[in-house]
């Protein structure tokens, strides 16, 4: 997966938005105002993308290019490394799960918005 590809299948996400809210680097997808994926612009060697911390443990376990969230809540978050360990298909699931979380998180007013 490139950087395009992901900006591009973050962005088609109903209320997301994209921004640079931690410098010129980082590019951050929100979605409702609440982020849900995060990577370094000119590398783009990884993503930060929430996930449920059960899931969190067992991906980690599972995959070796899924690890604690760098800079971020470690219970709560996992950096993806984008090395081509790990095929789009599942890159995808995992922007899903991390969408879904944050939506979950919001207030049923808000949810509603998104439908």
């Amino acid at each position: 997966m490139n950087i395009e590809d992901y900006r591009s299948y973050c962005l088609a996400k109903p209320g997301t938005s994209e921004g640079f809210p931690f410098g010129e680097n980082t590019l951050v997808f929100k979605v409702l105002g609440k982020m849900f994926a995060l990577t370094d612009v000119d590398t783009f060697a990884s993503v930060n993308l929430k996930c449920e911390p059960e899931r969190a443990v067992e991906l980690r376990e599972q995959y070796p290019a899924v690890r604690p969230g760098y800079h971020m809540n470690k219970k709560h978050w996992n950096t993806v490394d984008m090395d081509g360990s790990l095929d789009d298909q599942m890159i995808y699931e995992l922007i899903d799960h991390s969408y879904d979380l944050i939506v979950k998180s919001l207030p049923k007013k808000l949810q509603a918005t998104l439908s």
